[in-house]
């Protein structure tokens, strides 16, 4: 049994105290980080001066999710610079395998990830090429959205392939992730989730990811806590 993997994104943190927004969540598996480059999604983020910074001043894995074009050259700089896993999108790229090949060879997990709207069949052979899936549960662009269930076939589709033996991967979704939905993303079989608004509109951050990782192995099927 695996332990559940909580995210917290740093798109709902205060981008004037990331660091301290990073420590507030001190003890959380991964830190997400969205990379936006406004033409994938109509949305600036950050870059990699950024994540550089934060990589000085946590701990924390970073798990970066790159939501820009041309994912095959600027991907492997994320991982050269010490990043854990690093997610392209399969809408941004016409060969996820060689921008997953680069990544790994730089030096992180390589993560494929795949907007609501896109269905997943067409990947599926690909994703033994890959550490993690993310499914996006809201339209990438913005933090603070509706969480759209409809996409938690695909999260069954690959949690049936993993636990088969036929894929060895993360399944992580983004997007609306908070008290109320976790739970049936947990059913579904992911494994790390990713937390904006639910953890850093919290009150004490770090007792939020305490109680989302506890809610999803409550109900789910594959995961427990750590004793």
């Amino acid at each position: 049994m695996a332990h559940p993997m909580i995210a917290p994104s740093i798109l709902s943190a205060d981008f004037a105290r990331l660091a301290d927004e990073a420590s507030a969540v001190e003890g959380s598996e991964w830190l997400h980080v969205d990379v936006m480059d406004a033409h994938f999604v109509p949305n600036l983020t950050l870059g990699l001066p950024v994540v550089q910074s934060l990589l000085a001043a946590t701990d924390i894995p970073l798990d970066c999710h790159l939501m820009i074009d041309d994912p095959g050259r600027w991907a492997p700089g994320y991982a050269e610079a010490g990043a854990y896993n690093v997610t392209i999108h399969a809408e941004a790229t016409d060969d996820p395998r060689a921008v997953a090949r680069d990544i790994r060879a730089a030096g992180a997990k390589a993560g494929l990830s795949v907007k609501p709207g896109t269905p997943i069949e067409p990947y599926l052979e690909i994703l033994k090429d890959f550490d993690t899936l993310l499914v996006m549960s809201v339209e990438p662009g913005f933090g603070g959205q509706k969480f759209i269930p409809d996409v938690l076939g695909k999260a069954k589709a690959v949690r049936r392939l993993v636990d088969s033996g036929e894929l060895t991967l993360v399944v992580e979704i983004d997007g609306g992730i908070n008290a109320d939905t976790i739970e049936a993303a947990a059913e579904a079989g992911v494994d790390c989730f990713v937390a904006g608004s639910a953890v850093y509109g919290a009150d004490d951050p770090a007792h939020a990811v305490r109680a989302l990782r506890e809610a999803a192995a409550a109900v789910s099927p594959h995961l427990t806590l750590a004793h």
